[in-house]
C-alpha cells in the first residue's frame, strides 16, 4: 500500500502497491502492522457495502459522535464516485474544510478517514458499489450528519443529485451541528 497524505491532518489516499506479472496483479487491500505503523488506526470492528443504482446518487455527509466515532476506509469495487470527506474535529486547524477525491474501480484508490470526520460520496456513473472498512461497530445513538449542500461548504459535486435518502435530504448545515470531540 502506498499512502499519500490529503491536505486535512490525518487523512489519506491509499493506492495499491501491485505486484503484477501476466496473469494480473496481486496487492494488499489491508494490514494491521502497516497502518499501526503509519499511526493510523488499524482496527476493524465492520465491514459494509452499498450499491447505488443511479449516477448522480448522493449518501452522507456521515459521522458518528463519541465514544463511537469511528475510522473508515473506503474504496469503489465496480463504478466511480467523487468522495468527500469533512474535518469536524474541533480542535483542527482545518475544522470545516472538505478534501474531494474520485475513486473508481479502475484507479482501485482507497481513502482513509479519521476520527472526527464526515464522509460523503456521489455516485459518477450507475451501479456503483462500495466497500468500507469501520474502526467502530454502526451505533444509532451516535450517528449524525451534514447536508451535502451547505453553502457554507460550498462542495463542488460533480452533478445534479437524482437521489438522496429521506433522512439524508434533511441533515443540518455545518454551523448547526456541535464540533466533534478529538
Amino acid at each position: 500500500m502506498i499512502f499519500h497524505p490529503l491536505p486535512l491532518e490525518g487523512a489519506f489516499r491509499i493506492e495499491l502497491d501491485r505486484k503484477g506479472d501476466a496473469r494480473g496483479f496481486f496487492a494488499r487491500l489491508f494490514c494491521a502492522e502497516t497502518f499501526a505503523d503509519r499511526g493510523l488506526e488499524p482496527v476493524i470492528a465492520q465491514m459494509n457495502t452499498s450499491f447505488s443504482a443511479e449516477a448522480g446518487t448522493m449518501r452522507g455527509l456521515h459521522f458518528q459522535r463519541a465514544p463511537a466515532a469511528e475510522t473508515k476506509v473506503v474504496r469503489c469495487l465496480r463504478g466511480a464516485i467523487r468522495d468527500v470527506i469533512v474535518d469536524l474535529r474541533a480542535a483542527s486547524a482545518t475544522f470545516g474544510r472538505w478534501v474531494a477525491l474520485d475513486l473508481t474501480e479502475e484507479n482501485r484508490d482507497m481513502v482513509y478517514v479519521p476520527r472526527g470526520f464526515a464522509h460523503g460520496f456521489q455516485t459518477l456513473v450507475p451501479a456503483t458499489e462500495l466497500l468500507y472498512l469501520h474502526g467502530e461497530a454502526y451505533s444509532p445513538a451516535h450517528e449524525g450528519g451534514i447536508a451535502h449542500d451547505d453553502p457554507d461548504l460550498a462542495i463542488d459535486w460533480p452533478m445534479p443529485v437524482v437521489n438522496v435518502s429521506p433522512r439524508d435530504a434533511c441533515l443540518p448545515r455545518l454551523r448547526d451541528t456541535e464540533p466533534l470531540a478529538p
